[in-house]
């Protein structure tokens, strides 16, 4: 079990219902403003829906959608995958079909870096295949205006932790061990985290690992 821990800067929860009334308002915002709205209500997703999260191993070769369930057995989040002759796209969506996240790579470089990006085209996360050897890997996580993350442990297996940069406690532990099927494992996160967001990067590593 992760322990629970406040809400700081990028990339994590503000609390309340912004999101509801950013979305109404979004349309009439400019600039950073606008922006501001976008993250609010990519936020405001994230609040109810949980932390500990079911997924599928190698997402991206479906080429179709997928949703993401949350300890409830509820299903939290959409992942609409679209597979081109060189490109993958996977949209995040919520359940009432709104756009948080997009994936976009072109399959000949998805080992190098991928870049998660937000509904207004701004990027959220930046993943970058840092190293690889038998025993541990190591991946970093750009977050631009907030806390850049590491993911450390086994990726191929899928047991490894995310962390701030710099820091050892984890705020998400990926493990298959919570689950007998093989190709199911589990996300648990902080409850301060931008869920959505962190859900996206556990799909992009797998991506880049086992493309």
């Amino acid at each position: 079990m992760l322990k629970r821990r406040s809400a700081r800067n990028g990339g994590l929860l503000q609390g309340g219902n912004a999101g509801t009334s950013a979305q109404a308002s979004s349309s009439g915002l400019g600039g950073s403003d606008h922006r501001a709205a976008l993250q609010n209500l990519q936020q405001t997703a994230a609040q109810r829906i949980g932390t500990r999260f079911k997924m599928k191993q190698r997402l991206f070769s479906f080429g179709d959608d997928f949703f993401i369930t949350n300890e409830r057995n509820e299903k939290v989040i959409k992942v609409d995958g679209k597979l081109l002759r060189i490109r993958q796209t996977l949209i995040f969506e919520d359940m009432q079909g709104r756009e948080l996240y997009t994936i976009k790579a072109k399959l000949i470089d998805i080992r190098e870096t991928m870049v998660i990006k937000r509904p207004n085209g701004d990027r959220a996360a930046v993943v970058h295949n840092a190293l690889i050897s038998p025993l541990r890997d190591r991946w970093k996580i750009d977050i631009p205006g907030g806390d850049d993350l590491v993911a450390r442990g086994n990726i191929l297996q899928h047991e490894y932790k995310i962390s701030r940069k710099g820091e050892r406690r984890p705020i998400a532990e990926i493990s298959k061990k919570w689950f007998r099927l093989r190709d199911t494992y589990g996300v648990e996160l902080e409850s301060a985290f931008d869920a959505p967001l962190i859900l996206a990067i556990t799909v992009t590593i797998d991506m880049m690992a086992h493309a």
